[in-house]
């Protein structure tokens, strides 16, 4: 099993294992290593406080590896993924902890053909960083990162405005929050292009507010702006944008359920949805299951992480997938998540049907759903704990067809995520509570 790699990269607190000096330099000497000879890497970062000196440990770990290293800076991870690709990168590394707070920070790695590492790439990378940590922390005080090439962004937003040839926003009145993020760096003058009265919130970042009460975390920030503005709809970004959710313009919450959706019937009406197929996650939503049948699309489900739902959209050759979250793939234009691409892409489908966000997706009737997230102090397997099992056995024998249990461990923090949805919100609430409580007792951080 991997020890570093979670779902979504390598992360932690910044300045403690396994975000500490000696271990990002070690990150550096074996990705180099297994990059072969003379690679070359691109190197991206969100907006938190320790990009820099993270960013500068893991450059000269790349280049001990025998790496040469350049940066497009602040900027989003699909950029990166889409530059590592388009412009023959090794790899694309982005230092971001995505939608976690800012103490947090994450090292993301891309290959070369601009999708992240199968698992067992990422075990072999693990094995060799174990064997380089030797390097002491002090001979990395006036290590440096790399120069930035202002170039790349220009050409993101190029490939970002081509997505969607002709596209005006001219008559609308936009909201988008940049999460005080990596969009911050993108966001303001891919809009500005298109039109329209756009206003940009959250996209003044500190090094300590991203995410904090702003962006896809807190859709509810966007959303009463929208209503504030009298606007036509919401955009809101994580901390490096490779989500994104919306709000329709009474000011209600759009999430990835609701436009993978959307962008189902959208690319069947057109003959662009690949066998009539949709790859969510365990996390969507029931009603979203029923809503694509109604459509004649069938959903399949992959773990949680964007990555396995990609992993599942080849093995499917489906052309959509996503999760609840915002991560919206679609196949063929990215390689990745991109929240930037899919809030254009929306935007297409809304001009495009003269009709408002909150119609396209009115009938999307959601089974009533909870998530508790509890914080825990290890991740021991919970069918090995027997007061859990008897718990879930429990809401599953009750619940029965009419809901769902999925509980499982977040890739990213250490949290155990407890999800029921049901047609009764009482029973949901209260085996959600029980299988919780039972996770604390046993568990609880």
């Amino acid at each position: 099993m991997k020890k570093l790699f979670g779902t979504d990269g390598i992360r932690g607190v910044a300045g403690q294992p396994p975000l500490d000096a000696a271990t990002i330099y070690a990150i550096g000497v074996a990705l180099a290593h297994h990059l072969g000879t003379a690679p070359r890497v691109l190197l991206g970062m969100d907006t938190r406080e320790s990009r820099n000196w993270i960013a500068a440990t893991l450059t000269a770990g790349l280049t001990a590896g025998g790496a040469s290293v350049e940066s497009a800076g602040i900027i989003t991870t699909p950029a990166i993924a889409f530059l590592t690709h388009s412009r023959g990168f090794s790899a694309g590394v982005v230092i971001s902890a995505s939608h976690n707070p800012w103490q947090d920070n994450g090292i993301k790695v891309f290959g070369s053909d601009g999708y992240k590492l199968p698992d067992a790439t990422e075990l072999a990378i693990e094995e060799e960083i174990f064997r380089q940590m030797n390097v002491s922390p002090a001979a990395l005080e006036h290590a440096a990162p790399p120069a930035v090439n202002e170039a790349d962004r220009a050409s993101y937003i190029h490939f970002l405005l081509a997505a969607v040839p002709g596209l005006s926003l001219d008559g609308k009145r936009i909201v988008v929050d940049c999460a005080n993020g990596a969009a911050s760096s993108v966001a303001p003058q891919l809009f500005a292009d298109l039109g329209g009265e756009v206003a940009i919130t959250h996209a003044s970042p500190t090094g300590r507010n991203i995410n904090e009460r702003c962006g896809a975390l807190h859709p509810e920030a966007v959303a009463a702006e929208v209503v504030r503005c009298n606007a036509s709809l919401g955009i809101t970004f994580d901390g490096d944008a490779d989500r994104v959710l919306f709000a329709d313009h009474r000011g209600r919450v759009v999430n990835g359920d609701a436009v993978l959706l959307l962008a189902a019937r959208d690319l069947q009406a057109r003959g662009l949805l690949a066998n009539d197929t949709v790859v969510a996650t365990t996390m969507s939503n029931m009603g979203l299951e029923a809503a694509l049948k109604r459509s004649g699309i069938q959903m399949h489900r992959a773990n949680v992480g964007d990555k396995y739902v990609l992993e599942q959209m080849i093995a499917t050759g489906a052309a959509l997938g996503g999760e609840q979250s915002g991560h919206i793939i679609f196949s063929g234009r990215s390689t990745t998540g991109d929240g930037l691409l899919t809030a254009l892409l929306v935007l297409d489908m809304v001009h495009r049907s003269g009709k408002p966000l909150a119609d396209l997706v009115a009938d999307l009737k959601v089974f009533p759903q909870v998530i508790v997230n509890v914080k825990v102090r290890e991740k021991k397997p919970l069918d090995t704990i027997p007061t859990v099992v008897a718990a879930i056995a429990a809401a599953e024998k009750e619940l029965a067809d009419s809901g769902r249990v999925v509980i499982r461990y977040s890739g990213t923090e250490a949290l155990a995520r407890v999800m029921i949805e049901a047609e009764s919100e009482p029973l949901m609430r209260h085996h959600a509570e029980t299988i919780a409580n039972a996770i604390r007792a046993e568990l609880g951080a």
